[in-house]
């Protein structure tokens, strides 16, 4: 009679335990069930979940585990039932609950103490997780138990530190802009644990998630040369990497809280609309090995977005284009992100759309995130194609004194490249890595942005402006004379794109002479050939072509042609691995000067014009420089106007070039090739950058009263303009026939004709 009390009491336990109902956080029934399907259909994923298994029975099988473990152990658990699993989380959540603090000891050494910072948030989302993943397993008791645990040395520590109107020590911009969201989300993720142990806990997350809308928008501080978290195109100035880092730790509270509770509204953020097309637009697309992101900052070359991307899929912002990325970066095993070799990255692996294989995103191949001063160019969408990107904009943080500096991507390899970084303490890091030396810039007498602007902060950030993206014309300025400004009284830098040809043109004043010199860090291997400084990584090559001041010498040796451009090899550090010394190049002029300008040109060598590259030569005259472009059947003519650099301010910058009158810093005229260059009737598109008008031979070709930035293409049938410029602009175009509408910006703007003047005129 005892026993069969005893086996119906057991069964009624069991049942009772089979019987509850647990919202996970991540590990959700729906998301088991889903991978387990695609299990069965999907050899990699298979594969994969093969490799955590045995990882988790590994763990089992040795005894010694972190607190990271609780991820694949739950998984394993989640999976299989097994309860080995189940064990070792609940003995890891039992000592971590033991413990008086889980920051670490340098925090904790502060004064005030930080108790809440990285370590905590970390072992908050480990111990939350295991905790989840557990929950039927344990008894009423240990939950109980391990709940008030993780409010006690993970969850009150850091409200402390950054929410409670009492306690409170930090602020938005705390350790920069990622350290809110991961203490403060993080903490809310584990209130999401343990609601239903711990009274408050509920009370927690409604409130932090009610934080997300200031933290957003957070603008910045004025005082302390702070910038704002995000800008209004979706990106995050701090870099790739912490970008993916800290969005994503209010991405994971945000989608647990939507599994928990799914019929409170959480606060609505238009913002999250663009940050998946951020990460998008900041990755190049590679055919073989895993694609490569823009790694301004404190960043890595293959640190991708796939996190963000993916939990914004799971909240339901889907669209083809998020689809073909999450599938371009789900390989690997980012430790925070969400690759297919990650236990929660397998859980959360999202069933995707089948997507045509010559699908690309239905985006402008360039972008410009004006806020935040990055731009990136590309020819096109396709794997393995040129992408440029160029930052001007904060130093602060974990962003560099590299106002100016840009970064080159062709044919599947990153050949002009930012120096990286590497670990924090290392005296490397800020000796080197986050100084303007290490980057693609201009110094001056070996000098480039204050040296302690990465600590604090730039006053007079950098900035970028005009982007213009023609069907093969791509144009961007960039500002960087605010973070030189203790050296230089302009620093400009623009880049004019024609198709296999980038120029680089510097417009530099110094407060004294001295001696200014072109920084070129790249990979591979580097050699000068003649006027060329060939950069090569296996069938990847540039060359880099100095223009003015002078070219390399043609021939002979650097001695005995001390005029030309003197080419000097020098050593810094490779990315993350400062104990390897990495060469690159300072190209200078012998001549000490107070005002100069660099020329240079960047010639994209491919398989379809290896043996027949263009033409590029320099040509000058007086008040200006220019550069001939041949290729393809075009020739590309290039000027720059030397009194629109600023050393006229009352009078404006009117200048004959070869014919050409115009008031304008830079214009751009392409030709059919041989055909004769000084007839207006030729043009087939042209550029006026920074200009009011352009004239030759009587005849008005463009002319607005304020000046403008724009490119105009097919100016003999179907004119279009891309226009950078004022809101409210009346703007004449040369027309040989009247046109009832013109493209403007890809807009249809109403023409008059004039047909006296050869003038239609639109107004904006």
């Amino acid at each position: 009679m005892k026993n069969r009390i005893l086996l119906v009491v057991f069964c009624l336990s069991m049942c009772t335990v089979y019987s509850q109902k647990r919202n996970y956080l991540l590990y959700t029934d729906g998301n088991i069930s889903n991978f387990k399907e695609q299990i069965k259909v999907d050899n990699t994923i298979k594969s994969s979940w093969e490799d955590q298994l045995k990882n988790a029975d590994d763990l089992v099988l040795k005894g010694k585990y972190k607190v990271a473990d609780c991820q694949v152990l739950g998984l394993a658990y989640r999976m299989t039932g097994d309860e080995k699993y189940a064990k070792i989380i609940k003995k890891i959540l039992f000592n971590y609950i033991s413990k008086e603090t889980w920051e670490s000891q340098g925090l904790l050494n502060r004064t005030p103490s930080w108790k809440g910072g990285l370590k905590t948030s970390h072992t908050s989302f480990f111990t939350s997780i295991g905790f989840d993943c557990i929950y039927l397993y344990l008894t009423k008791k240990e939950r109980k138990e391990i709940a008030e645990g993780i409010a006690k040395v993970g969850i009150k520590p850091a409200m402390d530190d950054w929410l409670n109107a009492n306690s409170n020590i930090h602020t938005f911009d705390t350790m920069g802009h990622n350290w809110w969201s991961a203490c403060v989300y993080m903490a809310g993720f584990s209130a999401l644990a343990i609601r239903n142990e711990v009274t408050d806990a509920k009370s927690w997350a409604l409130d932090i998630d009610k934080t997300a809308t200031e933290w957003v928008n957070y603008t910045g501080s004025v005082l302390q040369n702070k910038p704002p978290t995000f800008d209004k195109d979706g990106g995050f100035y701090e870099s790739i990497n912490y970008a993916s880092y800290g969005i994503s730790q209010y991405l994971f509270f945000r989608y647990a809280f939507d599994k928990v509770y799914p019929e409170i509204k959480q606060v609505d953020l238009p913002i999250l609309d663009k940050i998946g097309d951020f990460f998008i637009k900041t990755t190049y697309y590679v055919k073989e090995g895993k694609p490569m992101t823009v790694n301004f900052g404190d960043s890595s070359l293959f640190k991708t977005g796939n996190a963000c991307v993916t939990l914004l899929w799971h909240l339901g912002y889907q669209n083809d284009r998020y689809a073909w990325y999450i599938n371009q970066t789900n390989k690997g095993s980012d430790k925070e992100g969400l690759q297919l070799d990650t236990p929660n990255g397998l859980i959360l692996n999202p069933v995707l759309p089948n997507l045509k294989t010559d699908f690309y995103p239905n985006l402008a191949t360039s972008h410009l995130f004006k806020d935040m001063g990055w731009a990136t160019l590309r020819n096109s969408w396709d794997k393995d194609a040129t992408m440029l990107a160029v930052k001007s904009g904060f130093t602060w943080n974990h962003t560099h004194a590299d106002a100016g500096s840009y970064i080159l991507f062709h044919k599947g390899k990153n050949l002009i490249i930012d120096s990286g970084n590497s670990s924090y303490g290392n005296p490397l890091y800020t000796q080197y890595y986050c100084q303007s030396e290490a980057h693609n810039v201009v110094v001056f007498d070996g000098e480039g942005q204050n040296k302690k602007d990465p600590y604090f902060g730039v006053v007079n950030p950098g900035s970028l402006h005009d982007l213009i993206e023609g069907e093969n014309f791509k144009y961007i300025l960039a500002n960087a004379t605010g973070p030189y400004s203790q050296i230089l009284a302009r620093n400009y830098r623009s880049f004019i794109w024609v198709g296999d040809v980038i120029l680089v043109i510097d417009d530099l004043l110094a407060h004294k002479q001295g001696k200014f010199e072109w920084l070129l860090h790249y990979n591979g291997t580097s050699k000068r050939n003649g006027l060329d400084l060939s950069i090569k990584q296996e069938n990847a090559e540039v060359l880099v072509r100095p223009l003015f001041p002078e070219t390399f010498p043609l021939g002979g040796l650097p001695h005995d042609f001390p005029e030309q451009m003197r080419l000097e090899k020098k050593l810094g550090y490779k990315d993350h691995y400062p104990e390897n010394k990495e060469p690159y190049w300072s190209i200078s002029h012998f001549k000490e000067t107070d005002r100069t300008k660099f020329i240079s040109a960047i010639i994209l060598k491919s398989d379809e014009n290896k043996d027949n590259l263009p033409i590029v030569k320099r040509f000058e005259g007086k008040d200006f420089l220019g550069v001939s472009i041949t290729q393809n059947g075009e020739t590309t003519q290039v000027y720059f106007n030397l009194l629109a650099d600023g050393r006229l301010k009352h009078r404006n910058s009117i200048i004959n070039m070869n014919g050409w009158e115009t008031d304008a810093y830079l214009t751009v005229l392409k030709f059919k090739e041989g055909e004769d260059t000084s007839k207006y009737s030729n043009i087939q598109e042209f550029f006026v950058g920074h200009g009011s008008y352009l004239r030759r031979d009587g005849q008005t070709l463009i002319h607005a009263l304020s000046k403008y930035t724009a490119l105009v293409e097919n100016i003999k049938s179907t004119p279009k303009i891309i226009f950078q410029g004022q809101r409210t602009t009346i703007l004449s175009l040369y027309s040989e026939k009247n046109k009832s509408s013109v493209s403007v910006n890809k807009r249809k703007i109403k023409a008059t004709y004039k047909s006296s003047d050869k003038l239609l005129k639109l107004k904006r």
